[in-house]
């Protein structure tokens, strides 16, 4: 079954613009038919965005990114979880508790650098939800600091320096155990943010196959064609589930990815607990296309 789906988003559960509620009328208006909550260490907005999506016939899947310590850009999708997870859920509690102690290092870092980033701010914007950096960045952003929430990243929160206050992570097999455990799919997120040659890219592929690897994201915003069409290649080469998505988090907080309907074959994630009859069917020749 191919169908118009975006498998890689997120709410303020997380560090998204949109509640789950809002982000499911957006997806349904966007033409998209099967959407996935993706948010960063948590499940939270998953219900909300489930009852959302069965109020206006649009299915959504549970989902979850987690950060694995293996590399700080690697990160694993879980997809099409189920209700019930205790493993994942005590698995994303111990992350969340970890980003709960890194904000305080944060805002002490940044101070180091000699702006003023008032953590309450910055928790107001996170709205109880998960702080995460996009947060800093929006406040660096409002007080002038920088002039664009790409800057608050360049200069500051993704550099070499700043990663000697990251967080704990879990490592990628513990990561696909704990999706599995969840009756979800595993799924390396946006390969091209590794930064890696081919070589050292199938190295890792490899690994993670070893570990239970499901599938990998080929279609992406950022990925260009010549990249799209390597992971393709590496995902018949490794046996390996092609997804997509557009890491959608809002316009105030990354301007460039839009929601984006991307014809994928799901049949591979099993039977959707909350799949709804579409009323937004598109053609398949209206649908955009990362290529």
């Amino acid at each position: 079954m191919t169908c118009p789906a975006d498998l890689h988003t997120h709410t303020t559960a997380s560090d998204g613009q949109y509640t789950p509620s809002q982000l499911a009328a957006k997806a349904l208006a966007a033409g998209i038919q099967i959407l996935a909550v993706t948010d960063h260490d948590t499940m939270d907005g998953a219900e909300e965005a489930v009852r959302a999506g069965q109020a206006c016939g649009l299915t959504v899947l549970r989902g979850v990114e987690l950060g694995a310590r293996e590399d700080r850009h690697m990160h694993i999708l879980g997809l099409n979880l189920g209700p019930e997870c205790p493993a994942l859920a005590e698995l994303c509690r111990r992350l969340r508790a970890s980003r709960e102690e890194r904000k305080y290092r944060i805002a002490a870092f940044l101070r180091g650098k000699g702006l003023d980033v008032p953590l309450e701010e910055v928790e107001a914007l996170a709205g109880g939800g998960v702080v995460a950096r996009p947060h800093f960045a929006r406040v660096m952003l409002r007080r002038g600091y920088v002039s664009s929430l790409r800057e608050a990243f360049d200069r500051y929160l993704d550099t070499d320096e700043y990663q000697r206050i990251e967080r704990w992570k879990a490592g990628a097999p513990e990561c696909i155990a704990a999706i599995h455990d969840a009756g979800g799919k595993a799924v390396l997120a946006h390969p091209c943010q590794l930064g890696c040659s081919h070589g050292h890219l199938e190295e890792i592929l490899r690994a993670l196959k070893d570990a239970g690897l499901d599938g990998i994201e080929c279609f992406y915003p950022r990925h260009s064609p010549e990249q799209t069409a390597a992971y393709l290649r590496l995902a018949d080469k490794y046996g390996l589930h092609i997804t997509g998505g557009s890491d959608f988090h809002g316009e105030a907080v990354r301007p460039d990815p839009f929601l984006t309907p991307i014809p994928l074959n799901l049949d591979w994630l099993g039977t959707f607990q909350n799949a709804q009859p579409h009323r937004n069917r598109l053609y398949q020749s209206q649908i955009p296309h990362f290529r």
